[in-house]
């Protein structure tokens, strides 16, 4: 029989409202009701009668103790009462001594609205860890929320100006409409389903690659857990890829590490370089504008950011002065140990020379800071005279005055490229000049987490050791790569033309990545409105253009800008006829918003 338990409450007394018998013999609750109490010493229920513990008059909640019990308050560990035919509802009394807090009747009060019982959680908003709440993800913040909300009332018939939401948020190719890579299915599809080995739709080269990497793989399934540094055959593919990468400088197998995408190694490597107290708390340079995993995993780890900015002027170019009087101002307040790279640039698409890897390394060296490099985007290059250079390639070639003493990580995922395979969570990190022991702890610390996805591991061997020229995939491979390549080159171009077309906006060339990051000039009068309802201007923009349009941008605020500037960053992957629309409304958009606070 179900019933009621009230557990763990420290409350003295309980009133019940009795149950009485109506017509039909059905239990009812009784309109005029007498009160009963729960013994805190005896545990059995009591009537007034039987204990002085009576509410007393005008002093609502207030009780006193009967003779001989003491006045403080013994645990009501548990109270269970049958749940007949009808209702039983009970309410507590409070000692004044024991009545909660106005934060926490509040709270009660809003939990009962919620349908949840009326107590304070042990964990909530004013216990909680604190570095929680100073983590924000601007990809996926209130904009991109009120866009799920908006799609709901779209399928729901609501009325809306256009007749879907365009995502142009995240970095996220096949949500878009890109078409997964072949080859890359066939594989995945068969170390899902071996049975399928035998199925000759499948080229053989598919076939050869799915049994390689389901031998590696405990009880010859990917569903089985993997070393914590990844599958060793895997591991020594990613070697040979990133000798071949880097013209021949060797990449040992036992310095990389298999991850859950670039941001799971990126989070990791930050664990681990981040102590100290007060001054000598680690200070993490980062660009600004910067992905914000960067500035949430600080927040998180309690860390300190050193912002330094890039040059909009100069197509987003990173200037060695500019990393100077950052790390200099740093040393005042934190001890400066990581320079964190993002090339080429989210979410400003740019690409570093191998002259500005030179000097940002020299840097590095000088200052005694640990490098950081996320090169997820390294396949994505666009611009004419734009070549992606790995950092470990130009510090090997700079001599071992560098290459023996940088110490650095560098970082690539399955998520971006020509792949776009970000839900397989793929990804490795490679370590430079590790101290031995600290490579233990890290080793240790990874070990935690078990291992990576193993579909993803099978995914990332694949990217890193795709089908060769005298392979039957080889050709189909091939023309799929280049095409998804040349379309996002082609959709870079377009970007870029049509937004300098528009007045108010400032967009610099995307030379690489998939994203865009234009300037918009907002009139005084939208800077005044946001204020008003404590927004950034360009969050305002950015939600106006949502309920709109239907189109779902980031506002430049989610990602640091300099004071005085706005931007949005948008990614080029929606396919290109839609794209068109996409900017065209935004064309319109922004002339409609700018003529309305003129």
């Amino acid at each position: 029989m179900p019933c009621f338990s009230l557990l763990q409450s420290s409350v003295p007394v309980v009133i019940l409202k009795k149950l009485s018998r109506g017509k039909n013999n059905k239990t009812k609750t009784s309109r005029s009701h007498r009160r009963f109490y729960f013994s805190p010493t005896t545990r059995k229920r009591i009537t007034p009668s039987q204990s002085r513990h009576r509410s007393q008059p005008g002093r609502r909640g207030a009780w006193r103790p009967a003779e001989g019990v003491s006045a403080r308050r013994a645990p009501l560990r548990s109270l269970t009462v049958e749940a007949r035919a009808g209702s039983v509802r009970s309410s507590l009394s409070f000692s004044r001594s024991s009545r909660p807090r106005r934060s926490d009747v509040t709270r009660m009060s809003q939990h009962a609205a919620n349908g949840l019982p009326g107590r304070v959680k042990l964990l909530n908003v004013d216990n909680m860890n604190p570095n929680v709440k100073r983590v924000e993800y601007a990809v996926r913040g209130a904009i991109v929320q009120r866009a799920v909300q908006i799609e709901k009332e779209l399928k729901e018939g609501v009325k809306k100006p256009f007749d879907e939401v365009i995502k142009a948020n995240i970095g996220d190719a096949h949500a878009m409409g890109q078409k997964p890579i072949t080859f890359l299915r066939q594989v995945l599809a068969l170390c899902a389903y071996p049975e399928l080995l035998e199925d000759d739709k499948f080229p053989a080269d598919a076939k050869q690659r799915a049994r390689r990497i389901l031998e590696a793989c405990g009880g010859h399934s990917i569903g089985a857990y993997s070393s914590s540094q990844g599958i060793d055959c895997i591991r020594q593919d990613v070697a040979r890829y990133i000798e071949k990468r880097d013209g021949g400088i060797p990449s040992n197998p036992d310095n990389i590490y298999l991850a859950t995408g670039a941001s799971d190694a990126i989070v990791t490597m930050l664990k681990m370089l981040v102590c100290g107290e007060g001054r000598d708390r680690t200070g993490v340079m980062i660009s600004i504008p910067q992905y914000p995993l960067y500035s949430a995993a600080l927040a998180d780890l309690a860390a300190v950011q050193i912002s330094y900015y890039l040059d909009e002027d100069k197509c987003w170019s990173l200037d060695v002065a500019e990393l100077k009087r950052a790390v200099d101002a740093a040393r005042q307040h934190c001890n400066p140990r990581v320079l964190c790279i993002i090339n080429p640039g989210n979410p400003t698409g740019q690409v570093q020379s191998r002259q500005c890897i030179e000097d940002v390394i020299r840097f590095a060296k000088d200052e005694r800071l640990f490098l950081m490099a996320d090169e997820v985007y390294q396949d994505n290059v666009y611009a004419e005279g734009c070549k992606f250079h790995s950092f470990k390639r130009v510090l090997f070639e700079m001599g071992p005055e560098y290459s023996t003493a940088v110490e650095m990580a560098s970082f690539h995922s399955t998520s971006k490229c020509y792949m776009g395979e970000c839900g397989f969570r793929g990804g490795y990190m490679e370590v430079i000049n590790m101290d031995p022991e600290v490579k233990a702890q890290l080793t240790k610390l990874v070990s935690v987490r078990l291992c990576p996805p193993v579909p993803g591991q099978a995914l990332l061997d694949l990217v890193v050791n795709p089908p060769q020229p005298d392979e039957p995939s080889y050709h189909q491979f091939t023309k799929e790569r280049a095409t998804v390549l040349a379309t996002l080159a082609e959709k870079a171009r377009l970007t870029e033309q049509i937004f300098n077309t528009v007045p108010g906006i400032t967009c610099n060339p995307v030379q690489g990545a998939m994203y865009t990051f234009p300037r918009i000039a907002l009139p005084q009068k939208a800077i005044d409105k946001a204020t008003e309802e404590g927004l950034s201007p360009d969050m305002l923009y950015c939600m106006r253009l949502l309920e709109e349009e239907g189109i779902c941008l980031v506002p430049g605020s989610g990602f640091g800008q300099r004071e005085g500037t706005f931007h949005f960053r948008m990614t080029i992957l929606p396919p290109t006829e839609k794209l068109k629309i996409v900017l065209q409304k935004i064309r319109e958009f922004h002339v409609r918003f700018t003529q309305e606070f003129s």
